[in-house]
């Protein structure tokens, strides 16, 4: 009978490891083994996919609907809520994610550095509007691939995201993401008509599902080309910016 599995939930502590160079998938056996382990069926956590991150697997998981990752000692006795920080580069271990497959659907393009990002954006966010006007200070430094994720709080925040994406080509986008707010005379005046409408809200509504795919909780949210979560302010002083 296999033993239970014991549950340390970590909270904001960090499960520091050394792993493995590369993080990989596990096999189908492995994986069949996991599944069928006590907790996950009386729980009824669903796994989509295991990793073997060296010395702990990384899951990928649905709980209630919610997804969310979870470790798991290789021994199967321990699962555990929290971070895994790899002791050697001091960088969170995460499920690997291509970035690369959302190339070509954001709504802006911005910058010409070299360092790729991809940013989900709420027109009325504060916050994202205070990381807007540091775009200029690291425009030769990174590209910020944007997407749109509408708060439900920010009630106009669904149609100014629509408004930007009426607008032809990066450049006129880039100008109105930047400038518009609620009150804005061109904004309020806008005419968008049915067929348009539709397109665009296909297109914002993909956006929204890329984002809650990433677990995208607030605004702004900044991934790395890993998939790798980073905070738009650390981002902003990596490159010497003074936020003051």
């Amino acid at each position: 009978m296999l033993k239970l599995l014991k549950l340390l939930v970590i909270g904001l502590l960090f499960f520091s490891i050394s792993y493995a160079s590369s993080v990989t998938d596990v096999t189908k056996t492995k994986l069949k083994e996991i599944e069928n382990l006590e907790l996950f069926q009386k729980a009824e956590i669903k796994i989509l996919k295991v990793y073997d991150a060296g010395s702990l697997y990384i899951l990928d998981t649905l709980i209630q609907e919610n997804r969310q990752e979870l470790l798991l000692t290789k021994d199967k006795l321990t699962l555990i809520t929290g971070k895994a920080i790899d002791v050697k580069t001091g960088r969170q271990i995460i499920i690997p994610v291509d970035m690369s497959v959302l190339n070509g659907k954001e709504a802006v393009a911005y910058g010409t550095g070299n360092e790729e990002y991809y940013v989900f954006t709420d027109p009325e966010c504060p916050y994202c509007k205070k990381f807007e006007s540091f775009y200029p200070k690291i425009k030769d430094k990174v590209t910020l691939k944007i997407f749109f994720y509408p708060l439900s709080f920010h009630k106009n925040a669904r149609e100014m995201s629509m408004y930007v994406l009426s607008k032809k080509g990066n450049e006129e986008r880039i100008k109105t993401m930047l400038s518009i707010t609620p009150d804005s005379k061109e904004y309020v005046n806008r005419k968008i008509d049915d067929d348009t409408r539709l397109k665009l809200e296909a297109i914002l509504d993909e956006h929204i599902n890329i984002a809650q795919n990433l677990n995208v909780s607030g605004t702004p949210s900044v991934y790395d080309k890993e998939g790798r979560k980073i905070s738009w302010a650390q981002l902003l002083m990596s490159h010497g910016v003074n936020l003051e």
